[in-house]
Protein backbone atom coordinates (compact mmCIF):
# COMPACT_ATOMS: atom_id res chain seq x y z
CA UNK A 1 0.00 0.00 0.00
CA UNK A 2 2.81 2.40 0.96
CA UNK A 3 4.61 1.51 -2.24
CA UNK A 4 1.54 2.37 -4.36
CA UNK A 5 1.09 5.62 -2.45
CA UNK A 6 4.71 6.53 -3.12
CA UNK A 7 4.30 5.82 -6.84
CA UNK A 8 1.23 8.07 -6.97
CA UNK A 9 3.12 10.88 -5.27
CA UNK A 10 6.00 10.55 -7.70
CA UNK A 11 3.59 10.63 -10.65
CA UNK A 12 1.87 13.71 -9.22
CA UNK A 13 5.18 15.48 -8.65
CA UNK A 14 6.43 14.53 -12.11
CA UNK A 15 3.19 15.78 -13.68
CA UNK A 16 3.52 19.06 -11.80
CA UNK A 17 7.12 19.46 -12.91
CA UNK A 18 6.13 18.78 -16.53
CA UNK A 19 3.31 21.34 -16.41
CA UNK A 20 5.58 23.87 -14.73
CA UNK A 21 8.31 23.34 -17.30
CA UNK A 22 5.80 23.54 -20.13
CA UNK A 23 4.47 26.82 -18.72
CA UNK A 24 7.99 28.27 -18.47
CA UNK A 25 8.69 27.19 -22.05
CA UNK A 26 5.52 28.81 -23.40
CA UNK A 27 6.09 32.04 -21.49
CA UNK A 28 9.66 32.32 -22.74
CA UNK A 29 8.77 31.55 -26.34
CA UNK A 30 8.63 34.71 -28.44
CA UNK A 31 5.92 33.26 -30.66
CA UNK A 32 3.49 33.27 -27.74
CA UNK A 33 4.28 36.83 -26.68
CA UNK A 34 2.54 38.35 -29.72
CA UNK A 35 4.91 41.31 -29.80
CA UNK A 36 8.12 42.47 -31.46
CA UNK A 37 11.03 43.97 -29.56
CA UNK A 38 11.88 47.65 -29.92
CA UNK A 39 15.07 46.57 -31.65
CA UNK A 40 13.10 44.61 -34.25
CA UNK A 41 10.70 47.50 -34.78
CA UNK A 42 13.50 50.02 -35.17
CA UNK A 43 15.13 47.72 -37.71
CA UNK A 44 11.84 47.49 -39.61
CA UNK A 45 11.76 51.27 -40.03
CA UNK A 46 15.48 51.48 -40.77
CA UNK A 47 15.03 49.01 -43.63
CA UNK A 48 12.41 51.37 -45.05
CA UNK A 49 14.58 54.43 -44.42
CA UNK A 50 12.03 55.77 -41.97
CA UNK A 51 12.01 56.53 -38.27
CA UNK A 52 9.49 55.59 -35.63
CA UNK A 53 9.66 57.33 -32.26
CA UNK A 54 8.70 55.45 -29.10
CA UNK A 55 6.97 57.27 -26.27
CA UNK A 56 5.78 56.09 -22.88
CA UNK A 57 4.04 57.49 -19.82
CA UNK A 58 2.46 56.51 -16.54
CA UNK A 59 -1.25 57.02 -16.00
CA UNK A 60 -1.70 56.37 -12.33
CA UNK A 61 0.14 53.10 -11.72
CA UNK A 62 -0.22 51.85 -15.29
CA UNK A 63 2.55 52.12 -17.88
CA UNK A 64 1.60 52.78 -21.51
CA UNK A 65 3.89 52.48 -24.53
CA UNK A 66 3.25 53.74 -28.05
CA UNK A 67 5.03 54.69 -31.25
CA UNK A 68 4.45 57.49 -33.72
CA UNK A 69 5.67 58.23 -37.23
CA UNK A 70 5.37 61.37 -39.33
CA UNK A 71 4.78 65.10 -38.95
CA UNK A 72 2.93 66.36 -35.89
CA UNK A 73 1.41 69.17 -37.96
CA UNK A 74 -0.85 66.69 -39.78
CA UNK A 75 -4.03 64.96 -38.55
CA UNK A 76 -3.36 62.03 -36.21
CA UNK A 77 -4.42 58.43 -36.92
CA UNK A 78 -4.12 56.18 -33.85
CA UNK A 79 -4.26 52.40 -34.29
CA UNK A 80 -5.57 50.19 -31.45
CA UNK A 81 -4.84 46.46 -31.71
CA UNK A 82 -6.92 43.41 -30.85
CA UNK A 83 -6.48 40.60 -28.33
CA UNK A 84 -3.84 39.31 -28.09
CA UNK A 85 -1.65 41.71 -30.01
CA UNK A 86 0.63 44.72 -29.79
CA UNK A 87 1.40 47.96 -31.60
CA UNK A 88 3.44 46.07 -34.20
CA UNK A 89 0.21 44.74 -35.71
CA UNK A 90 0.06 47.99 -37.69
CA UNK A 91 3.70 48.50 -38.67
CA UNK A 92 2.98 48.27 -42.38
CA UNK A 93 0.43 51.08 -42.03
CA UNK A 94 2.84 53.21 -40.00
CA UNK A 95 5.34 52.94 -42.87
CA UNK A 96 2.78 53.64 -45.60
CA UNK A 97 4.12 56.61 -47.57
CA UNK A 98 0.69 57.49 -48.98
CA UNK A 99 -0.79 57.80 -45.50
CA UNK A 100 2.26 59.65 -44.17
CA UNK A 101 1.73 62.41 -46.72
CA UNK A 102 -1.61 63.18 -45.10
CA UNK A 103 -1.36 62.15 -41.44
CA UNK A 104 0.84 61.43 -38.49
CA UNK A 105 0.45 57.75 -37.62
CA UNK A 106 0.63 56.18 -34.16
CA UNK A 107 0.03 52.76 -32.63
CA UNK A 108 -0.37 51.94 -28.94
CA UNK A 109 0.27 48.85 -26.83
CA UNK A 110 -2.98 48.35 -24.96
CA UNK A 111 -2.72 47.60 -21.21
CA UNK A 112 -1.34 44.10 -20.70
CA UNK A 113 0.24 43.80 -24.14
CA UNK A 114 3.50 44.72 -25.84
CA UNK A 115 5.47 46.96 -23.50
CA UNK A 116 2.41 48.24 -21.60
CA UNK A 117 2.61 46.17 -18.39
CA UNK A 118 2.93 42.95 -20.38
CA UNK A 119 0.67 40.23 -18.99
CA UNK A 120 -1.32 42.52 -16.69
CA UNK A 121 -4.72 42.97 -18.30
CA UNK A 122 -7.23 45.77 -17.77
CA UNK A 123 -10.68 44.28 -18.46
CA UNK A 124 -12.51 47.59 -17.96
CA UNK A 125 -13.04 49.32 -21.31
CA UNK A 126 -13.69 52.60 -19.51
CA UNK A 127 -10.32 52.35 -17.77
CA UNK A 128 -8.57 51.35 -21.00
CA UNK A 129 -10.03 54.44 -22.66
CA UNK A 130 -8.77 56.61 -19.81
CA UNK A 131 -5.31 55.04 -20.01
CA UNK A 132 -4.99 55.84 -23.73
CA UNK A 133 -6.54 59.31 -23.43
CA UNK A 134 -3.19 61.12 -22.73
CA UNK A 135 -2.06 60.31 -26.28
CA UNK A 136 -5.08 62.16 -27.65
CA UNK A 137 -4.62 65.08 -25.27
CA UNK A 138 -0.97 65.42 -26.26
CA UNK A 139 -1.76 65.49 -29.97
CA UNK A 140 -5.09 67.31 -30.06
CA UNK A 141 -4.08 70.92 -30.74
CA UNK A 142 -5.91 72.13 -33.83
CA UNK A 143 -5.92 68.96 -35.89
CA UNK A 144 -8.32 66.02 -36.32
CA UNK A 145 -7.83 62.65 -34.63
CA UNK A 146 -9.03 59.40 -36.19
CA UNK A 147 -9.05 56.10 -34.28
CA UNK A 148 -8.70 52.69 -35.95
CA UNK A 149 -9.61 49.67 -33.81
CA UNK A 150 -9.25 46.03 -34.85
CA UNK A 151 -11.19 43.26 -33.08
CA UNK A 152 -11.20 44.07 -29.34
CA UNK A 153 -9.63 47.39 -30.27
CA UNK A 154 -13.08 48.18 -31.67
CA UNK A 155 -14.92 48.45 -28.36
CA UNK A 156 -11.93 50.32 -26.92
CA UNK A 157 -12.13 53.10 -29.52
CA UNK A 158 -15.91 53.15 -29.13
CA UNK A 159 -15.56 53.71 -25.39
CA UNK A 160 -13.04 56.47 -26.06
CA UNK A 161 -15.48 58.20 -28.41
CA UNK A 162 -18.25 57.87 -25.82
CA UNK A 163 -16.19 59.25 -22.95
CA UNK A 164 -14.07 61.84 -24.79
CA UNK A 165 -16.06 63.02 -27.84
CA UNK A 166 -14.24 66.36 -27.86
CA UNK A 167 -10.95 64.56 -28.60
CA UNK A 168 -12.08 62.33 -31.46
CA UNK A 169 -13.14 63.22 -35.00
CA UNK A 170 -13.49 59.88 -36.81
CA UNK A 171 -13.73 56.14 -36.13
CA UNK A 172 -12.81 53.07 -38.16
CA UNK A 173 -13.92 49.71 -36.78
CA UNK A 174 -12.18 46.68 -38.28
CA UNK A 175 -14.02 43.46 -37.38
CA UNK A 176 -14.91 45.03 -34.04
CA UNK A 177 -16.63 42.94 -31.37
CA UNK A 178 -19.16 45.42 -29.97
CA UNK A 179 -22.55 43.65 -29.63
CA UNK A 180 -22.88 41.90 -26.24
CA UNK A 181 -25.54 39.55 -27.59
CA UNK A 182 -23.14 38.27 -30.24
CA UNK A 183 -20.30 37.48 -27.84
CA UNK A 184 -19.63 33.71 -28.04
CA UNK A 185 -20.01 31.57 -24.92
CA UNK A 186 -16.63 29.88 -24.64
CA UNK A 187 -16.57 27.37 -21.79
CA UNK A 188 -12.79 27.49 -21.33
CA UNK A 189 -12.62 31.21 -20.49
CA UNK A 190 -13.74 30.89 -16.86
CA UNK A 191 -11.36 28.05 -15.86
CA UNK A 192 -8.41 29.82 -17.50
CA UNK A 193 -9.21 32.97 -15.53
CA UNK A 194 -8.70 31.18 -12.20
CA UNK A 195 -5.34 31.57 -10.41
CA UNK A 196 -4.88 27.79 -10.49
CA UNK A 197 -4.81 27.61 -14.30
CA UNK A 198 -3.96 31.11 -15.48
CA UNK A 199 -0.27 30.73 -14.63
CA UNK A 200 -0.04 27.80 -17.03
CA UNK A 201 -0.64 29.88 -20.15
CA UNK A 202 1.66 32.51 -21.72
CA UNK A 203 1.26 36.02 -20.33
CA UNK A 204 -0.11 37.48 -23.57
CA UNK A 205 -2.79 34.79 -23.75
CA UNK A 206 -3.51 35.20 -20.04
CA UNK A 207 -4.07 38.94 -20.49
CA UNK A 208 -6.21 38.23 -23.55
CA UNK A 209 -8.34 35.68 -21.72
CA UNK A 210 -8.82 37.98 -18.73
CA UNK A 211 -10.24 40.79 -20.85
CA UNK A 212 -12.28 38.66 -23.25
CA UNK A 213 -13.79 36.71 -20.33
CA UNK A 214 -15.23 39.98 -18.97
CA UNK A 215 -16.01 41.64 -22.30
CA UNK A 216 -19.75 40.93 -22.44
CA UNK A 217 -20.71 42.89 -19.28
CA UNK A 218 -18.42 45.69 -20.43
CA UNK A 219 -20.31 45.87 -23.73
CA UNK A 220 -23.66 45.74 -21.92
CA UNK A 221 -22.61 48.75 -19.86
CA UNK A 222 -21.98 50.67 -23.09
CA UNK A 223 -25.41 49.98 -24.63
CA UNK A 224 -27.04 53.31 -23.64
CA UNK A 225 -24.04 55.31 -24.90
CA UNK A 226 -23.84 54.34 -28.57
CA UNK A 227 -26.24 57.07 -29.69
CA UNK A 228 -23.92 59.71 -28.20
CA UNK A 229 -21.21 59.07 -30.81
CA UNK A 230 -21.46 61.73 -33.50
CA UNK A 231 -18.23 61.53 -35.49
CA UNK A 232 -18.05 59.97 -39.00
CA UNK A 233 -17.66 56.20 -38.76
CA UNK A 234 -16.66 53.35 -41.08
CA UNK A 235 -17.13 49.68 -40.14
CA UNK A 236 -15.11 47.10 -42.10
CA UNK A 237 -16.36 43.53 -41.74
CA UNK A 238 -15.77 40.19 -43.45
CA UNK A 239 -18.65 37.76 -43.85
CA UNK A 240 -16.30 34.79 -43.35
CA UNK A 241 -15.14 36.06 -39.96
CA UNK A 242 -15.16 33.09 -37.56
CA UNK A 243 -13.99 35.08 -34.51
CA UNK A 244 -16.30 38.09 -34.59
CA UNK A 245 -19.88 37.71 -35.78
CA UNK A 246 -20.52 39.79 -38.94
CA UNK A 247 -23.71 40.97 -37.25
CA UNK A 248 -21.60 43.41 -35.24
CA UNK A 249 -21.57 45.76 -38.23
CA UNK A 250 -25.37 45.74 -38.30
CA UNK A 251 -25.37 46.47 -34.57
CA UNK A 252 -23.19 49.55 -35.16
CA UNK A 253 -25.51 50.83 -37.88
CA UNK A 254 -28.57 50.29 -35.69
CA UNK A 255 -27.18 51.71 -32.45
CA UNK A 256 -25.10 54.65 -33.68
CA UNK A 257 -28.05 56.91 -34.43
CA UNK A 258 -26.04 60.08 -33.84
CA UNK A 259 -23.97 59.65 -36.98
CA UNK A 260 -23.93 57.97 -40.36
CA UNK A 261 -22.16 54.59 -40.27
CA UNK A 262 -20.69 53.38 -43.55
CA UNK A 263 -20.38 49.58 -43.69
CA UNK A 264 -17.72 48.00 -45.88
CA UNK A 265 -18.68 44.34 -46.12
CA UNK A 266 -16.63 41.74 -48.01
CA UNK A 267 -18.13 38.31 -48.63
CA UNK A 268 -14.99 36.16 -48.62
CA UNK A 269 -12.99 38.06 -45.96
CA UNK A 270 -12.05 36.62 -42.56
CA UNK A 271 -11.13 38.29 -39.25
CA UNK A 272 -7.53 39.22 -40.04
CA UNK A 273 -8.27 42.24 -42.20
CA UNK A 274 -5.09 44.24 -41.42
CA UNK A 275 -3.02 41.49 -43.06
CA UNK A 276 -5.37 40.06 -45.70
CA UNK A 277 -7.05 43.28 -46.91
CA UNK A 278 -4.91 46.22 -45.73
CA UNK A 279 -6.06 48.39 -48.63
CA UNK A 280 -9.58 48.50 -47.13
CA UNK A 281 -8.22 50.12 -43.98
CA UNK A 282 -5.97 52.44 -45.98
CA UNK A 283 -8.90 53.53 -48.15
CA UNK A 284 -11.08 54.11 -45.08
CA UNK A 285 -8.41 56.28 -43.46
CA UNK A 286 -8.00 58.37 -46.61
CA UNK A 287 -11.76 58.70 -46.93
CA UNK A 288 -12.09 60.11 -43.41
CA UNK A 289 -9.07 62.36 -43.86
CA UNK A 290 -10.86 63.89 -46.86
CA UNK A 291 -14.22 64.12 -45.09
CA UNK A 292 -15.12 67.76 -44.24
CA UNK A 293 -17.00 66.60 -41.12
CA UNK A 294 -13.76 65.24 -39.67
CA UNK A 295 -12.20 68.70 -39.94
CA UNK A 296 -15.33 70.63 -38.94
CA UNK A 297 -14.47 71.09 -35.25
CA UNK A 298 -11.10 72.62 -36.15
CA UNK A 299 -12.47 75.38 -38.35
Amino acid sequence: MKKKRGVRWRIAILTGVIFFGFSILLNSCGRFQFRSSKKEINQFFADKKQKGTFHSYYQGKRFINYIEVGKDSLPLVLFVHGSPGALDAFLDFLADTTLLKEAQLASVDRPGFGESDFGRAEPSLKKQAALIKPILEKHKKQRPIILVGHSLGGPVIARMAMDYPELIDGLIFVAGSIDPDLEPREWFRAPLATPFLSWLIPRALRASNDEIYKLKPELQEMLPLWSTIQCPTIFIQGQKDELVDPGNAVFAKRRMTGTNVEIVSVEDMNHFVPWSHPYLIRNAILELLHNPEVHAKKQ
